[in-house]
């Protein structure tokens, strides 16, 4: 049988009002019952709502089994309640047959609505609907019809003014009551619950409102609050970064090092994403005042998101920088300590020759020698020069060291001059008493005639010998810097050559050791003591063969050091390669998720929940990509705890990597952010995904030459680009599109709602707006609704116009 086109129209009219209305409760309604029906999902929602149960879980599933799975389910707990299913199956509910579908909520609305309410209770549900403060339907006993229907009437005649037309006997002693005289009594509470409908609307209108308003504002607040966090913690970061005084050891600068990273690691990473959530906050709340016809929020001064941005890009630029001053320093102190320590070791030499220097330099012992001896002090003073002046070389590195500490500003600099000082002071005494004490002995010279040639050669040649093994062992031990192995292998030539030159060093040993054997022979044959004392120097030969012996065992422990720092330059390029092998893997990876995001972003076709679907496997995929970073991080802190600062294998440095993730971060939330935005639009304003793919195609091929006449294209243009910015972004656009294609609330629309509970009067009272609105509602528009100015107005009447038009950013409230 064909269904009647006008009946079938009312149906859906009625039936969907029904539905809606028990929907609402929920939060959902529907627009088409054949189509909203079709998955089964709304149909099991609006099953729990009437029945108060709760049905099987749903199939989230899109296929055609799923949506008749979901439907089975809801015609299954149908049938557990009683009712009688006739020729309804779940297939043609699927596939949208409008005859099948009026028939199963007819049924529903059978069982479910009218089922238990009898002649009493009919009545009664009447009143309960539009008035339930006058009564508790729930209480009702459907087995009083008598009790219910004088109930009825009594509460119709007292509180709604409806007389009492019928008497409760006789409709239910008679088995058809009159239906005229029926039909006569339900005019009544139709024109009584009129006005109260209406009232309902308004308020409900109001509500909406209202609530929306509140919830912006409570986002202003959040924004407000999260601001000042960042911007306080900002402020208190930045000088910390900007300062540049250096510390006097290497301990405090490494510990300044440690805070650094630990801010990089830790600190730092919450605060990037606070700032880009609080952007996608202050995004947000900007669509949802669009979306209500509310004015943009504007934060309050030096909070906007520019002045966030400009106070990060300042804490960014002092940030820059800070690494690599703090390396310069540690470096700096590193040289100043191995400085400090050459100065050290030289000084102890130098002062360890210079003891007692003095006291022979002063003793008058050529005043009662003989000549023989004047002699030999004679030469043993021409030894003595010729060893200060081996020496003076020494004394001028020592001062040369001292000046590099001075010029590089050295932390205990005054006690390094204090010494300085002491050994040329010590110095220039010495020149001058060897001055002195040489025209003595020359004085007294005249009286002498012999000198034994022998002690004076060996004195001669023992001197500079015993000079160039100190500074053979000062070479040996010498402590060096490198930092490749460029420089130690020129470091190893260096002491290759050095050893090229011990056969020449061990010949000179065994002529002096000769000439001291000549000494010995001369001496027994002319019966000289062996234990004679050489008078013109204070070298031993013993003495020369400790020190031959010394630079023997040095030279093979240079080697060995040598050969380890070579070891450890090889373990430094290993972590150089090894850091830039990692470098190169996720420098391009980052770019490559950077160009997959702004593809997806540009999709025209797709639905933008599928948009969404794979911007989370990226995020996803970006997350679990994040130990790689940290990984990375560790070998960079490897490298620099190694005293490792360039690498030629990578362009890519730790600070490239850590931008372009923290870029990377910050993109993928924001177009997610973004396509989250268009989602709420979509929904909020009622635009399919169709017109929404429409408005991108129409954006993306948006050309000023296709809009007709110049004063339409200036209202455009003032609509999507009220800053004159010269860009339109999509967001703007969309706005446009469903202001042109859509109705939304607007500011006339409230006052006429206010109006409608002040019953038409220009000014509402505090007693009507917590009688008609709710609690919170009512007690929101009674702190912010100024009082009426208009003539005639009782005391407390308030202005609802003004209220409302400030609503919507038409007034100074």
């Amino acid at each position: 049988m064909l269904l009647d086109p006008a009946w079938e129209q009312q149906q859906r009219k009625t039936f969907t009002a029904w539905c809606n209305s028990h929907l609402r409760k929920a939060g959902t309604q529907i627009e088409n019952i054949e189509e909203d029906f079709r998955n089964g999902l709304k149909l099991m929602l609006l099953l729990e709502v009437i029945s108060g149960e709760r049905l099987p879980k749903p199939d989230r599933g899109k296929m055609r089994f799923h949506k008749i799975a979901n439907v089975n389910k809801a015609l299954d707990f149908i049938t557990s309640k009683g009712v009688k299913l006739v020729s309804i199956g779940a297939e043609e509910i699927v596939d949208g047959n409008v005859k099948m579908t009026l028939g199963m909520i007819w049924t529903i609305i059978l069982r479910f609505a009218i089922q238990d309410i009898s002649d009493g209770l009919a009545f009664c549900a009447l009143i309960h609907r539009h008035r339930p403060d006058l009564l508790d339907y729930s209480k009702l006993n459907k087995d009083d019809p008598l009790g219910n229907l004088n109930l009825a009437f009594d509460i119709a005649e007292k509180h709604l003014d409806i007389p009492k037309m019928l008497d409760a006997e006789d409709i239910i002693n008679t088995p058809k009551p009159d239906e005229r005289a029926i039909m006569t009594y339900v005019s009544c509470f139709y024109h009584a619950f009129a006005g109260a409908e209406q009232a309902e609307t308004a308020a409900n209108r109001i509500c909406k409102v209202l609530g929306v308003n509140q919830e912006n504002e409570k986002m202003m607040e959040e924004y407000e609050r999260l601001a000042s966090e960042l911007l306080e913690w900002i402020r208190r970061t930045t000088p910390w970064l900007e300062n540049r005084t250096p510390e006097k050891t290497m301990a405090e600068m490494q510990r300044k090092l440690e805070d650094f990273r630990d801010y990089r690691r830790q600190h730092k990473p919450p605060k990037v994403q606070e700032k880009c959530q609080l952007e996608i906050n202050f995004n947000t709340l900007q669509t949802k005042l669009r979306i209500s016809n509310r004015p943009a929020f504007m934060p309050s001064e030096g909070k906007m998101v520019s002045d966030i941005a400009s106070a990060w890009q300042g804490l960014e630029q002092a940030e820059k920088g800070y690494e690599e001053w703090l390396l310069t320093e540690i470096r700096r102190l590193e040289r100043l300590d191995h400085l400090a320590e050459k100065f050290r070791q030289k000084a102890t030499n130098h002062e360890n020759w210079a003891s007692g220097k003095e006291l022979i330099l002063s003793q008058k012992d050529y005043e009662t020698a003989t000549l023989t001896e004047i002699r030999a002090l004679l030469r043993k003073h021409e030894a003595f020069e010729s060893d200060l002046a081996a020496h003076q070389d020494r004394v001028e590195q020592i001062a040369a060291i001292a000046q590099e500490l001075n010029e590089l500003d050295y932390h205990d600099v005054a006690a390094v001059n204090q010494r300085c000082q002491s050994i040329c002071d010590l110095w220039d005494k010495l020149g001058t008493l060897t001055q002195k004490r040489r025209e003595s002995l020359e004085r007294t010279d005249k009286l002498l005639e012999t000198i034994d040639q022998l002690f004076l050669e060996f004195a001669k040649r023992s001197a500079p010998f015993n000079n160039w093994m100190e500074g053979a062992m000062e070479d040996l031990q010498d402590m060096f810097i490198v930092h490749t192995t460029e420089e130690v292998q020129s470091l190893i030539a260096a002491h290759e050559q050095f050893k090229a030159t011990l056969p020449e060093a061990d010949a000179e040993r065994q002529a002096i050791m000769g000439i001291h054997s000549e000494v010995q022979k001369i001496s027994q044959s002319y019966g000289i003591k062996a234990n004679i004392i050489n008078p013109y120097s204070t070298i031993t030969i013993e003495e020369l063969l400790n020190k031959w012996e010394k630079v023997k065992k040095l030279v093979p422990q240079r080697d060995g050091a040598l050969q380890e720092e070579m070891a450890r330059q090889h373990a430094h390029e290993r972590l150089r390669r090894q850091f830039a092998a990692q470098a190169n893997l996720i420098g391009p990876w980052i770019q490559a998720r950077m160009e997959e995001i702004g593809r997806c972003s540009l999709e025209i076709g797709g639905a933008l929940e599928d948009q969404m679907t794979q911007l989370k496997q990226f995020e996803h995929v970006i997350v679990a990509y994040k130990p790689n970073v940290d990984k990375l991080e560790g070998d960079h802190q490897l490298i620099q705890e190694s005293l490792v600062f360039d690498n030629k294998h990578t362009n890519y440095t730790m600070e490239h990597i850590r931008v372009g993730w923290e870029l990377l971060l910050t993109t993928i939330a924001r177009t997610i952010n973004e396509i989250e935005t268009q989602i709420l639009t979509r929904d909020a304003k009622g635009i399919s995904q169709q017109q929404m793919n429409e408005f991108r195609s129409s954006f993306n091929h948006f050309d000023r030459v296709q809009l007709s006449g110049e004063v339409e294209f200036a209202r455009i243009m003032m609509l999507v680009d009220p800053n004159a910015t010269g860009i339109v972004s999509f967001q703007s656009f969309i706005d446009f599109m469903t202001r042109e294609t859509a109705d939304t609330d607007t500011a006339e629309q409230v006052v006429a709602s206010f109006r409608i509970l002040a019953t038409d009067k220009p000014y509402i009272l505090v007693e009507e707006l917590r009688r008609e609105l709710p609690p919170e509602q009512a007690e929101y528009c009674i702190m912010r609704m100024p009082p009426y100015a208009g003539p005639g107005a009782p005391p407390g009447a308030l202005d609802y116009t003004a209220f409302s038009t400030a609503l919507y950013g038409e007034s100074d409230l």
